[in-house]
């Protein structure tokens, strides 16, 4: 990967990791549904209007916003609400990875390997660890949706795999249609009448994550992913909650404690080991005859 486009991979994951920080100030504003429905109602329009068909079958398109749109956001919202803080939240969030392996074990019939069941063994304590000590000091349930919302995020993962849409960007403001109706239908009545009186801040925070984060982010990733292997670009993901927790530190003074900084630490390369290729082993060269060739030593 050029140093170009380095930057540009570890630049999306700091803009994906300060988003936690960014929605945990717009949830001071807005109800949880509401704020979900109205990011990917202004990622969608007027950007719809301008995309084009999104080039994959409509059933592909409701899927990953069934799962992605209303269930990972929907859920993750409403845990940050809940009170799971946002550095936190990003950590959690990257178990999607090996929910994606399960799934895809499940659904599509992918091998699961050795390698891949003990990096699932140690993210997952990794997981156990966080669950045990925010249990102890936190609401377990918003713990619990953040996870369900790791799950969703890790099943949209398996179905937009088989939608292989040619434009992720085209087919990331389609997916945005789709995921604003009902998760503003949920809102009006789960939450009731949606007020919308909020400060220039909280209208900041939604203009952050429907354009900088969905739009500019998930145009920026299609663009690697079509420039290098999946596995090339898909670790920079891990990135995510090392901004996540940091930019939640510095900004909203968030405490990182030891727990949680070896949690990361499990998390991180159990997702990573799960993900990387065992290197092939090669066969050393034979060592260089001490006599000229065609020559045989005599008896």
């Amino acid at each position: 990967m050029s140093p170009r486009h380095l930057a540009l991979a570890v630049g999306l994951a700091a803009v994906w990791g300060f988003n936690f920080v960014v929605m945990q100030v717009g949830l001071k504003y807005f109800p949880p549904l509401l704020y979900a429905g109205i990011r990917f109602t202004l990622a969608a329009f007027p950007a719809l209007l301008l995309a084009g068909r999104p080039g994959v079958p409509w059933r592909w398109v409701a899927g990953v916003a069934a799962t992605l749109g209303v269930g990972q956001f929907g859920l993750l919202l409403v845990g940050m609400r809940a009170g799971m803080p946002a550095g936190l939240t990003s950590l959690v969030l990257q178990m999607q990875a090996l929910f994606t392996v399960l799934f895809a074990v499940t659904l599509l019939g992918e091998r699961l390997t050795a390698r891949r069941v003990l990096g699932l063994a140690v993210a997952f304590s990794g997981l156990a660890l966080v669950a045990f000590d925010f249990g102890v000091s936190g609401p377990l349930g918003a713990f619990a949706l953040c996870v369900a919302a790791a799950a969703a995020w890790g099943l949209g993962n398996v179905v937009q795999r088989r939608a292989a849409p040619p434009d992720s960007l085209r087919f990331m403001v389609w997916v945005s249609a789709f995921s604003a109706p009902p998760l503003l239908l949920l809102s009006l009545l789960l939450e009731g009448p949606p007020v919308l009186a909020a400060p220039a801040e909280g209208w900041l925070s939604l203009a952050y994550v429907a354009f900088v984060s969905t739009l500019g982010g998930f145009g920026v990733w299609g663009w690697l992913l079509r420039r290098y292997d999946a596995s090339t670009v898909a670790p920079y993901t891990l990135l995510v909650p090392v901004f996540g927790m940091s930019s939640a530190a510095l900004v909203t003074g968030e405490s990182l404690a030891w727990t949680e900084i070896l949690a990361a630490a499990l998390i991180v390369s159990g997702v990573l080991y799960a993900g990387s290729r065992p290197r092939r082993a090669t066969t050393p060269p034979l060592p260089p005859s001490p006599l000229p060739a065609g020559r045989r030593r005599s008896g």
